[in-house]
C-alpha cells in the first residue's frame, strides 16, 4: 500500500535540490535583514490556533523557501500519508500495525474496525473502567490490605510507560485533584525504588505496573521488589492476596499480567497499534487521572482531539505541525544544524524536554529509507533543552557565542500558573529577550558604542569587542499558550507528535518501529546472567574485562580465578 510513496527517493527530486540550493543562499543571509525587508513577516509568519500563538518568523526562511517547503510536503506524499494515517491503514509496515493513538482521544473522524471490533467503542469502554478506579481511590473506597483507604499511588514503568504521565502530571501541578498522591519510579537503579518507598506505608500504598508487553525487564524486576517490600510489611498475608488488593495492570498483553497474579479486574488495556511513546492518552495516563481527576484527563484528551483535527483537516500552508515539521527538516536536513533546544519558560513543563526527546529521537532516529536502502542526508535531530531560566545560566552561552547554531522552540503561556506578584513579566521579558537576541545578536559596532559609553580607552575597545561580539542568526519558533491547563497541554504534546509524523513521511522513513532499542534490550537479556557465573565466552575483549572487574570488586570470585589485569599504582607510590 504505502510501497508506492517508498520507490523514488525524494533526495533525488527537484524541488529537494532547489531547496539545497536555498540553504546555502539563506545561511548567509542576516535575520534581522529579512525583517527589515518585510515588514509583514511577523504577521505572515505565525498562526494563532485557539491556545496558543505560534511564531515561526525568527527562522531563516523567505517566502520562496517557505513555498518550496510546502511543495516538499506534497512531493513526499504527505496528503495520502494523512489521509492513511487516519484511515487506520498500517503504516507502521515495518510490524504490520495502523497507527491510531488520534484514537485514544477521539481524533479520528470515522470509526474504524480492527479484527471485527470498533476502535471507538473499546476506547470508550476502557475510559470508563479507567473512570470507576478513578472515583473509588478518590472516594476513599479502595482499601489495603491493613483496611487502610489508598492513599498513595506508585506508577512503574519505563520509557513512554512513565515519561509522558510524568510530564502531563507535573505540567497540570496547578489542576490536581483529590489528595492520592502519584509517585514514579522507572529506573531500575534499586537506589529510586528504595528512596520513593522509604516515605510511604505499605497498608495504603497502591502500584501500578505499566508494561505494553509485561516483559520489560526492568520493570518487572521493580514490581517484583515491591511485592517484596509489602511482604516484609505484611508476613501474615499470603502474596497471592497482596497481589490482588495492591496492584494494577496496565498492558496491551493482559494474560501476562494475570499470570503474573494481578486480577482481570484491576488489568487496565491498550492495543497494539499504541506506541509507548505515544500511550499517554490510553490507561497508561491512569496516573494522570487520579493525580489530576478524570475529568481534567478528559480534556487533556479533548485538547489533542482538536490537534488532531487541526492537522488532519488543515491546509498544509496554514497547519502548525506540518509548518513545524517542514521548519525541523530545513535546519537539520538541509542547513547541517543536527540539533533543536526545547527550551519552557514555565517551570511546570520541566519534563517537556526529556519527553520530547524521546518522542521525536526513538521515532525518526533512523537511517533506513521505506525502501530499505541507507539514506543519504540526516533524519531527526538531536532534542535537548530545560526550562529556559535554568538554561540562560548553564547553556545560552553555546546557544549565543558558538559558532553552532541551534534552533530553538521557546514555550511560554500568558497566564501564570500562580498568584505571586511580579514574577511573570520578569519570567516572559527573559524569553522574550533570549530569542531576540539570539535573531539579531550583537556586531562589532555596537560592542564599541557601548565600551565607549562606559568611557573605556580606545585600547581597551579594541581588547574586548572581539569577546563581546554575537553573531546573531540563531533561529528560533516562539509557542505562546494563553494558559498552560489540561485542553491546552493535549493540543500542544499532539502538535509535537504530529511534527514528528510528517517528518518522517518526509524524510521517507517508518516513524513508529524502535529497532534499535530491541537491540539493546536483547544483549542485555544475554550479559545478566553472565554477571553472576563468569561466561565470558564469545565476548569482546572489552566486555569480558568489565565483567571480571566487577566481579572482583563485588566479592564474586577471588582475583587467583582472574587473569592478570595490569592496575594503575597510587601516585607517589610508583617504583
Amino acid at each position: 500500500m504505502q510501497d508506492a510513496h517508498s520507490h523514488s527517493a525524494i533526495s533525488q527530486t527537484p524541488i529537494w535540490q532547489a531547496l539545497q540550493a536555498q540553504a546555502a543562499t539563506l545561511k548567509q543571509r542576516r535575520l534581522k535583514d529579512l525583517f527589515a525587508e518585510d515588514p509583514s513577516r511577523a504577521r505572515d509568519f505565525s498562526l494563532e490556533l485557539p491556545h496558543f500563538l505560534l511564531d515561526f518568523s525568527k527562522n531563516h526562511i523567505d517566502r520562496s523557501v517557505f513555498v518550496n517547503l510546502l511543495r516538499l510536503a506534497e512531493a513526499a506524499g504527505l496528503e495520502q500519508w494523512r489521509q492513511d494515517f487516519f484511515a487506520g491503514k498500517p503504516i507502521n509496515a515495518t510490524e504490520g500495525r495502523p497507527v491510531l493513538h488520534p484514537a485514544l482521544r477521539g481524533g479520528l473522524e470515522d470509526d474504524i474496525e480492527i479484527g471485527g471490533v470498533s476502535v471507538t467503542g473499546a476506547v470508550e469502554a476502557e475510559l470508563r473502567r479507567l473512570k470507576e478506579l478513578v472515583v473509588l481511590l478518590h472516594n476513599g473506597h479502595l482499601t489495603g490490605y491493613s483496611g487502610k483507604r489508598i492513599a498513595n499511588v506508585v506508577n512503574l514503568g519505563v520509557g513512554g510507560s512513565h515519561l509522558g504521565p510524568q510530564t502531563a502530571i507535573e505540567a497540570l501541578r496547578a489542576h490536581r485533584k483529590g489528595d492520592v498522591a502519584v509517585h514514579f519510579v522507572s529506573n531500575v537503579d534499586g537506589a529510586q525504588l528504595t528512596d520513593v518507598l522509604a516515605g510511604l506505608d505499605a497498608g495504603s500504598t497502591l502500584f501500578i505496573v505499566s508494561s505494553k508487553t509485561f516483559t520489560t525487564s526492568e520493570t518487572l524486576t521493580n514490581a517484583r521488589s515491591a511485592l517484596e517490600w509489602l511482604r516484609r510489611a505484611a508476613p501474615e498475608v499470603p502474596a497471592e492476596e497482596l497481589l490482588q488488593q495492591h496492584f494494577v495492570g496496565v498492558t496491551a498483553s493482559p494474560e501476562k499480567a494475570q499470570q503474573f497474579g494481578i486480577l482481570p479486574e484491576r488489568t487496565y488495556g491498550f492495543w497494539d497499534w499504541v506506541g509507548g511513546r505515544y500511550s499517554l492518552w490510553s490507561s497508561i495516563g491512569l496516573p494522570i487521572a487520579i493525580a489530576c481527576g478524570f475529568d481534567n484527563f478528559r480534556t487533556l484528551l479533548d485538547g489533542a482531539a482538536e490537534m488532531d483535527r487541526h492537522f488532519h483537516e488543515t491546509p498544509f500552508e496554514e497547519n502548525a505541525p506540518v509548518i513545524m515539521a517542514l521548519l525541523s527538516v530545513w535546519y537539520c536536513t538541509f542547513m547541517g544544524y543536527p540539533a533543536q533546544a526545547v527550551l519552557p519558560y514555565d517551570q511546570a513543563l520541566h519534563m517537556l524536554p526529556a519527553y520530547l526527546q524521546q518522542a521525536d529521537m526513538e521515532s525518526n532516529g533512523k537511517s533506513t529509507t521505506r525502501a530499505g536502502v541507507e539514506v543519504d542526508y540526516a533524519t531527526g535531530p538531536l532534542i535537548w533543552g530545560q526550562t529556559g531560566i535554568n538554561g540562560q545560566h548553564a547553556f545560552y552561552q553555546y546557544l549565543h557565542q558558538s559558532p553552532e547554531v541551534v534552533p530553538a522552540d521557546f514555550i511560554g503561556s500568558v497566564a501564570p500558573g500562580h498568584d505571586l506578584d511580579g514574577h511573570h513579566e520578569i519570567l516572559l521579558g527573559n524569553m522574550f529577550a533570549q530569542s531576540q537576541a539570539l535573531m539579531n545578536g550583537v556586531d562589532a559596532e555596537s560592542v564599541t558604542l557601548e565600551l565607549a559609553a562606559k568611557g573605556l580607552s580606545q585600547e581597551e575597545i579594541r581588547r574586548l569587542t572581539p569577546f563581546k561580539v554575537h553573531r546573531g542568526g540563531k533561529p528560533s519558533n516562539t509557542i505562546l499558550l494563553k494558559e498552560l491547563d489540561p485542553r491546552s497541554l493535549g493540543a500542544l504534546i499532539a502538535l509535537y507528535e504530529h511534527k514528528i509524523f510528517v517528518q518522517g513521511v518526509i524524510l521517507q522513513i517508518y516513524s513508529f518501529d524502535q529497532w534499535g532499542v530491541e537491540l539493546g534490550k536483547g544483549l542485555a537479556s544475554k550479559l545478566e546472567p553472565k554477571l553472576a557465573s563468569g561466561d565470558l565466552a564469545d565476548e569482546d575483549g572489552s566486555t569480558a574485562q568489565l565483567i571480571e572487574y566487577y566481579r572482583r570488586i563485588n566479592g564474586a570470585v577471588t582475583s587467583t580465578e582472574l587473569p592478570e589485569v595490569k592496575v594503575a599504582e597510587p601516585a607517589g607510590e610508583q617504583a
